[in-house]
């Protein structure tokens, strides 16, 4: 373990234009459930297709409230753990170019990283796709968080829907075209939280592969990227991360 410490902090250390790739699983230590872990992970209660596809919401928009309610309170509650300062400390040395992450939760941003890229979108503001008007979620959020207010539309009193990316939806053109450049110039990228499950995300750290870059994955469960990392470490990022500052600082 301390070998891989060591070996990350040198890659870290080495590199010019390093990108950090975030999921689920770096949240999860501020009390926000993944997707995929037995038992705890959304998906392993409710079938995305159901509750979180565009689909899903155009039929039911109410149900997709339904589900979006306690993780929407967990996300209001939640703050940024270590992980998520260390990226930040990591990103204001000079040492991360951009943080891309698959997360809505804006805890990049509370932890003071500066570039990130929202491949997922995030819970800032909310369309309405009858008539296009946007609203800031924040008041929004409270009410339906709070009082159970469905958030609706000011000018034609359609259900409003949050700026994230559902199943059956593309991933914002610009958001994607940042983050595949990035990883294009990317010498290293660290992995952290995630499964590298979700197509087509799951794609940007071989970009980095085939471009000559190296690979560290963070993650308590395996991915099929492990035999191609230059690092794997199945441990949580919280713990990890803040060891590899150390070194960085000595």
């Amino acid at each position: 373990m301390k070998q891989k410490i060591a070996k990350i902090a040198k890659y870290i250390f080495s590199s010019k234009t390093m990108v950090v790739f975030t999921g689920a699983g770096i949240s999860t230590p501020s009390g926000i459930p993944d997707f995929r872990s037995m038992h705890t992970g959304l998906w392993t209660c409710n079938d995305p297709m159901q509750v979180a596809s565009l689909t899903s919401f155009i039929r039911s928009p109410l149900s997709f409230y339904e589900w979006l309610r306690p993780l929407a309170m967990k996300i209001k509650q939640a703050k940024p753990n270590s992980a998520h300062f260390c990226v930040s400390y990591l990103e204001q040395k000079g040492y991360v170019q951009a943080v891309i992450t698959q997360n809505i939760d804006g805890l990049h941003q509370q932890a003071k990283s500066k570039k990130v890229i929202e491949l997922h979108g995030s819970l800032t503001n909310m369309t309405c796709l009858a008539c296009q008007t946007k609203e800031s979620i924040s008041t929004l959020m409270d009410k339906f968080i709070y009082s159970n207010i469905i958030p609706r539309c000011p000018h034609c009193d359609r259900v409003l829907k949050p700026d994230i990316t559902l199943y059956e939806e593309s991933l914002s053109q610009d958001a994607w075209f940042q983050a595949e450049s990035y990883c294009k110039n990317s010498d290293l990228m660290l992995v952290i939280g995630s499964s590298l499950e979700v197509y087509p995300a799951n794609q940007l750290p071989t970009i980095t592969l085939d471009s000559g870059g190296k690979l560290i994955i963070i993650n308590n469960s395996p991915t099929h990227l492990d035999p191609l990392a230059d690092v794997v470490l199945h441990s949580d990022a919280a713990e990890i991360l803040p060891q590899v500052v150390t070194l960085l600082t000595k």
